[in-house]
């Protein structure tokens, strides 16, 4: 009789404990989710770093004349009027036919 008298309120606590440990809203469930809004909030602060560097590059592309013209050269290889751009190989097996220099359409025309 003294040993069921332990037993119940053992057996009821390890009940609670498992539950609190384990259950649904237990201690590893906040763990993990704890952990899972700190990644979030991380990944957050990196997309609003990068809108942030967005915006500013759409600001320059409105104002900056300069930056336009440097995206303009190197995506588009858009060249000034007179101006030789030389292009070399980037690697060291380069064909053995010599390339021309790219020139502005004013040049061509003389």
């Amino acid at each position: 009789m003294r040993k069921r008298m332990y037993l119940i309120p053992a057996g009821c606590i390890l009940f609670i404990l498992f539950f609190t440990v384990f259950g649904e809203r237990g201690l590893l469930r906040i763990y993990h989710l704890s952990r899972e809004k700190q990644e979030i909030a991380d990944k957050v602060t990196e997309v609003k770093g990068e809108n942030e560097k967005l915006k500013r590059e759409i600001e320059a592309l409105k104002t900056d004349r300069r930056y336009l013209e440097s995206i303009a050269r190197k995506d588009f290889g858009l060249v000034r009027p007179n101006e030789i751009v030389y292009q070399f190989p980037a690697s060291d097996k380069a064909p053995a036919t010599p390339q021309r220099p790219v020139t502005s359409a004013v040049e061509r025309k003389r």
